[in-house]
This record gives C-alpha cells, structure tokens and sequence, in this order.
C-alpha cells in the first residue's frame, strides 16, 4: 500500500478545513480507483495540519495526483497556510481493538536508514516493535511509511489519550538503542490530535 501525507503549515482555519476536506474532498477520493481512506490530524499550538491518504498501489497513487493536486489547493484556500507534499510506501499498520477516531492523540517520529537495510529493518519492527505496543495500555494503531529510494521514513503511533502517548514515549526511548544499532537514525518528532478518518479497509 501507498501514501501521500500533505502537510499543511500555518493553518488559520483548521475546523472550517476539516469540513470542507469532508464535505468535498473525500467524496472526490472516494471516486478514483484504488482509494483505501484519509486520516487528519492537526496540532493546533502550532498551526499545522497532517492529511493523509491510502492507495492500494503505487500506480493509483500516480493516477491520483492530477486530482488530488486541485482537492489540495482547493482545501489550502479554506485551511490557509502552505502545503508540502512526501509519499511513501505503507510497509506496516496494524490497529488495536479500537479504531482510531477524533480526539485520539498521534504521535509521529522522522526516521531515516540506509536504503539497502529497509528490508531487514522492517522485519525487525515487524517481529519485535508491533507486538510491543499492542501490548501497550491505550493503544489505538500503528503506522510505518518508508521511502525505499531514500531511506526516510516515518513511525506513527495512535494513543487513547494523552496519558497513553506520554507513556508510550518513555518505552520508545527504551527501545532507541536496539533501532540505533541497526541504524535507524532518529529525527524530529510531531504530535497531532487526531481530526478525521474515513474507514480504512485493509
């Protein structure tokens, strides 16, 4: 599966936003082939609004782009601000016995690797980090987007409340060391309440 994140930063006006990506753009994704659901996020503190969207291949996603160009625009002209647009690949997400919904708290690490190791690495959140945090109270699902030219990617988490996020993190530092040693590089780390979602099928 693949992504496209659009990141939207000096948002003024994120709840008008948020109906209009409702009222509008969904309907529009809902219609081109291979759309798997949207999820949005925003930290309001800072402006910055996460939307992002699942396609069954990466072919879809190409045959979306003229499309979802013009939804982007149009949604940046209510949201306010200046989008960015990455795309990844999907190579993990798996969700708890409760589906992330509005008022969830998303937690979102930057990472980086070698692009030869993106094989073993995955395997290695796959097998140790996934059963971890479904282990872990208050948690609601997981996400790891990576981009095999380049290496960077992304983990995100999805907690009940912020009690859950808070000690969720404290066992992300534990684990730092074992991803380090595989050379995973960490980056800057975002935390968003969860908006909006459709429902994402798998």
């Amino acid at each position: 599966m693949h992504v496209r994140v659009s990141m939207v930063n000096g948002a003024s006006d994120i709840d008008r936003g948020m109906e209009f990506v409702r009222d509008e753009v969904i309907p529009q994704l809902q219609q081109q082939k291979g759309f798997r659901g949207l999820a949005s996020s925003a930290n309001r503190e800072e402006r910055v609004v996460s939307i992002l969207t699942m396609w069954d291949s990466e072919a879809d996603l190409d045959a979306s782009e003229s499309m979802a160009d013009k939804a982007r625009g149009d949604a940046v002209k209510v949201i306010g601000g200046q989008a960015t647009v990455e795309r990844y690949e999907q190579v993990a997400w798996e969700l708890g016995s409760v589906p992330p919904g509005p008022g969830a708290k998303l937690h979102v690490r930057h990472i980086r690797m070698d692009p030869s190791t993106c094989d073993d690495n995955v395997a290695v959140f796959q097998r140790e980090v996934v059963p971890e945090l479904q282990a872990t109270p208050g948690f609601l699902g997981v996400r790891l987007l990576i981009d095999r030219r380049t290496g960077e990617g992304r983990v995100g988490t999805v907690w009940a409340d912020e009690e859950a996020r808070r000690g969720s993190l404290v066992r992300a530092e534990e684990r730092r060391p074992v991803a380090q040693s595989h050379g995973v590089e960490f980056g800057q780390e975002d935390f968003f309440d969860v908006l909006l979602s459709t429902p994402m099928n798998r």
